[in-house]
């Protein structure tokens, strides 16, 4: 019986961590996040998380994740392990 259930557990696991509708629902909008959601972000503080939103304001909203960069305390590496995580969607 355990053989059984792992063998429909496994598949349907794979499936839910695969597909994109889930993995884009997943991302934090960095157009629309506020400090608490953008914290959640691998090396994002909430100092940093502040100069997101506060950039997003003054800027009128990123056009691209890559506009992250110009975000003062983000560089190469900290955007490097976020950017599969955000996205600029509507």
């Amino acid at each position: 019986m355990r053989k059984f259930k792992l063998f429909l557990v496994v598949p349907f696991a794979i499936f839910l961590f695969t597909s994109y509708g889930l993995a884009e629902a997943a991302k934090i909008n960095i157009n629309t996040a506020s400090v608490e959601q953008l914290v959640e972000l691998p090396g994002i503080g909430e100092s940093t998380a502040s100069k997101i939103v506060a950039y997003r304001e003054q800027n009128g909203g990123f056009k691209t994740i890559d506009d992250l960069l110009n975000v003062k305390g983000i560089g190469e590496r900290k955007y490097e392990k976020m950017k599969s995580l955000i996205t600029v969607s509507n």
